[in-house]
């Protein structure tokens, strides 16, 4: 637990209010760790104590904090915030039943609920950067295309003048000398 969430929840005790908090990371967070306590089980990924241990205390301690903004919330952010527990507490039990009654092994139990749990951790760690910079990770997926993009621009151009250079047109070069040759568009076969 941060030295930060500490006084925040303090004062929302004794102010007897949320203000403006976001119960986003925290809802993020319960989700999160109940995902990782089904990993953890036995039926799921064997000999995963640890995992389960750490992680159920963290739901505990996400359903006391959910539970404060529930308490000291006003009546519309306390029907959100109610709908949205549903809705991840009916997630996670889903995800049990199929997991428990469809993958007939733990191989694939853990490979199933992991991989879910990485998407877990993303959203966990992602939600503070949704209250603080909604355009965050926007700007770092526009930042990689256009590395990619910076990478990869001469060698797409010379590959381009290669294929011409071979004889390889794209499909609008022979759809134009189609059109140009007989008056009207024929059947062209994609390259």
């Amino acid at each position: 637990m941060s030295v930060k969430i500490r006084p925040t929840f303090y004062r929302i005790w004794k102010k007897k209010s949320v203000e403006q908090y976001s119960p986003v990371p925290y809802l993020a967070t319960f989700i999160n760790c109940g995902l990782w306590v089904l990993y953890g089980l036995p039926l799921v990924h064997p000999h995963s104590t640890l995992v389960v241990t750490i992680n159920g205390t963290g739901f505990i301690i996400e359903i006391v904090y959910l539970s404060l903004f529930l308490i000291f919330s006003d009546s519309k952010k306390r029907l959100r915030l109610v709908v949205i527990v549903v809705a991840e507490c009916l997630f996670m039990a889903v995800l049990a039943l199929l997991v428990l009654t469809l993958a007939h092994s733990t191989k694939l139990r853990s490979t199933i609920v992991g991989s879910i749990c990485m998407l877990g951790n993303i959203m966990m760690y992602a939600s503070p950067l949704s209250v603080m910079a909604p355009n965050g990770m926007g700007s770092l997926l526009g930042l990689a295309q256009l590395l990619l993009y910076a990478t990869f621009y001469k060698s797409t151009k010379r590959m381009m003048a290669e294929r011409k250079a071979q004889g390889e047109i794209g499909l609008a070069e022979k759809v134009g000398a189609d059109t140009h040759k007989n008056g009207h568009v024929s059947h062209v076969n994609p390259v």
